[in-house]
């Protein structure tokens, strides 16, 4: 007679950080960084715009040829793209399922006020459907152009610009979502360093002044070219 046998499967250790609190958290810092990095490049990018026509479509044009030839046109562009949808993926379901964790951790509401905490703090979760809002439509405006006005340009992005920030909505939807981009920033950096352990008692105050220095680098950086479109010192 055959002798039943029971085997205990233990989870991944991939697994077993994912399903806790501090994998998550340590998933949102590293995609996090990921996401800031590409938005420093990309902010540097923008700033072609105001060297003309020229400069800004060379540019890009070099993002569908960076890595020839060792790589096929478009696939440096493409693993870029792979890596960003996969870091804005894990960070968004993270934050989710953090904050459901959360919720379900403190069912009744506190008989104490708590602490006032910073604006940036207790707008995090609509910054962040903000954010994840302004990247669809960012991208069906100006890399498909489903939504974009005037006559989409396939090869022409400064003009694909200029037509999109010569319109009120273009330059709302654009301005609000760059602002709530600061305030994530501001506070992300932060929470980053602190869950990779890089914060300290005294490295606090530096950490706090680069998130600030950044958030303000960004915001500035990327509503500066509406502006400059608005203004006709971009035309």
């Amino acid at each position: 007679m055959a002798l039943a046998t029971r085997t205990d499967r233990r989870p991944s250790m991939t697994r077993t950080l994912w399903d806790s609190s501090l994998g998550k958290k340590t998933v949102m810092a590293v995609s996090g960084l990921i996401m800031l990095l590409y938005l420093v490049v990309h902010m540097i990018g923008n700033l072609k715009i105001f060297f003309g026509s020229g400069e800004f479509n060379h540019y890009a044009h070099w993002l569908r040829t960076m890595g020839e030839p060792f790589l096929h046109y478009e696939w440096a562009l493409w693993i870029v793209r792979v890596v960003l949808v996969a870091a804005v993926v894990l960070h968004a379901v993270s934050a989710y399922q953090l904050s459901r964790r959360d919720i379900r951790a403190r069912p009744a509401k506190y008989v104490h006020r708590k602490p006032r905490a910073s604006y940036a703090t207790r707008t995090m979760r609509w910054g962040g459907i903000i954010l994840g809002l302004f990247i669809v439509w960012h991208i069906l405006d100006l890399t498909t152009g489903t939504v974009h006005p005037g006559g989409f340009q396939s090869g022409h992005p400064y003009q694909n610009v200029i037509d999109t920030f010569s319109t009120w909505y273009g330059n709302t939807i654009y301005i609000v979502a760059m602002l709530a981009l600061g305030l994530h920033v501001q506070h992300g950096f932060w929470s980053a360093a602190q869950t990779l352990g890089a914060g300290s008692a005294t490295r606090d105050r530096v950490l706090k002044t680069i998130a600030n220095a950044l958030a303000a680098v960004l915001t500035l950086g990327f509503i500066c070219v509406p502006v400059a479109v608005m203004t006709g010192v971009v035309s």
